[in-house]
């Protein structure tokens, strides 16, 4: 068997001793050639959140990125029309601009200065000879899609269907005007441990009580499943309410996604520490910006929350076997002023404090996955539900790609 085949069937191995209900086998938090698998056909594969239209607002802006080993842009046209493509040059393979935001009527590569224009066509290439086809040679596309104002990416040549998605979070999202709002801050961290450990925890809130005391003050810790239900929160009355202003509130979920709007605690009206907001001028103003938080989730990688006055995203990109790194995104209106309608240290402390202690229990979990003593542990059904969700959809994809479609009709008999 050629290596990706036998690493194919071990992988398949593997996943069938994993128990249903319980955590994953250790390889696939600390196997080297399970995180390849994981960039090729987990990350590869996937719709991908990547950031705001407001990023990339004006024609000519770009945002840059690297998911995986694959750096990537997503670049306005002239046109106006949003486009993505592999930010390697075709001629040698060089990375053309480097992650993050920027302007550019063309994209030129630093290494041997080949230009492409806004289509992904070559238009310049010096010292080829005459009869050289500039047109075999543009950037390879990748798909781009958005909704209200958030840009999502698939590196696959065949995307997963993105209209059921789309169609769901639409109109949940557009009361919330992300085109008429800004970056206010973005703070990145590297976390030592393998990324499913980073989306486990972030998809559960067992900890939050010890572990995030300043999120817990105004988010119910205590909810489960899709925000369904809670001790601490009338989420009847809530229901109630969203519905008397217009604003949709019933969970909904694909394959790969979900999203719900849910109450925060009684008399809060944003993730902050007292309640109270903190930018005046709100996103979204109905009911006077008291509208919970609308929650939406995408597997592999990220969450966003948007309150009435910000918005934020919580992003996980893996960079090694026990390596993640963790981008957190904070969203105001488009004319609030800092300094005057808010502190960018207001603004960022809830969030920014609970990635700092996520980042530590991750690490910590890491370090125990990785002893001889580690065996898979059951999920808390009450408390752990959105957790086995992600960990039951990674092993059906991982399933997908590494089981004959015969052995995907049959029951696995789970040990261990």
């Amino acid at each position: 068997m050629r290596d990706e085949e036998a690493v194919g069937a071990r992988i398949s191995a593997l996943v069938a001793t994993r128990r249903p209900g319980y955590s994953l086998p250790q390889a696939f938090y600390t196997d080297p050639d399970i995180f390849e698998f994981d960039l090729r056909e987990i990350y590869g594969r996937s719709w991908l959140m990547v950031g705001f239209e407001v990023e990339v607002a004006a024609p000519g802006r770009y945002l840059a990125m690297t998911i995986g080993r694959s750096p990537i842009v997503v670049w306005r046209g002239q046109d106006g029309v949003l486009r993505g493509f592999f930010n390697t040059c075709r001629h040698r393979g060089a990375q053309i601009v480097a992650d993050g935001c920027g302007a550019a009527e063309r994209l030129i590569c630093p290494y041997h200065q080949w230009m492409y224009d806004d289509h992904g066509v070559l238009r310049g290439a010096g010292r080829m000879p005459r009869d050289f086809d500039k047109s075999a040679h543009g950037l390879g596309a990748i798909h781009v899609r958005s909704i209200a104002g958030t840009i999502y990416v698939c590196l696959a040549e065949t995307a997963p269907d993105f209209g059921e998605f789309h169609d769901n979070l639409a109109p949940m999202l557009a009361p919330h005007d992300v085109l008429n709002a800004r970056v206010a801050a973005e703070i990145t961290l590297v976390e030592r441990g393998n990324w499913k450990l980073v989306m486990e925890n972030a998809r559960e809130c067992y900890h939050c009580g010890v572990g995030h005391p300043e999120l817990s003050a105004s988010f119910p810790i205590d909810a489960r499943g899709n925000f369904l239900s809670s001790e601490r929160v009338d989420i009847a009355g809530f229901k109630q309410r969203m519905a008397a202003i217009g604003l949709a509130s019933a969970p909904v979920e694909g394959g790969w996604w979900q999203a719900s709007r849910f109450a925060l605690r009684e008399g809060f009206v944003s993730m902050t520490l007292d309640g109270a907001p903190v930018v005046r001028r709100p996103m979204c103003a109905i009911n006077g910006g008291d509208v919970g938080s609308l929650r939406w989730a995408v597997e592999p990688h990220c969450f966003c929350h948007a309150v009435g006055d910000f918005l934020f995203m919580f992003s996980a990109l893996p960079l090694g076997p026990q390596e993640t790194l963790v981008v957190g995104k904070w969203l105001v209106h488009k004319d609030a002023v800092e300094g005057v309608d808010y502190t960018r240290d207001e603004l960022v402390m809830v969030w920014n404090a609970t990635n700092l202690q996520d980042r530590a229990l991750v690490e910590t979990n890491q370090r125990g996955v990785n002893s001889l003593g580690y065996v898979p542990g059951p999920y808390s059904a009450q408390s752990e539900s959105l957790a086995l969700r992600f960990t039951d959809w990674y092993v059906d994809r991982v399933r997908e790609r590494v089981m004959p479609p015969a052995a995907l009709r049959r029951d696995t008999v789970a040990v261990g």
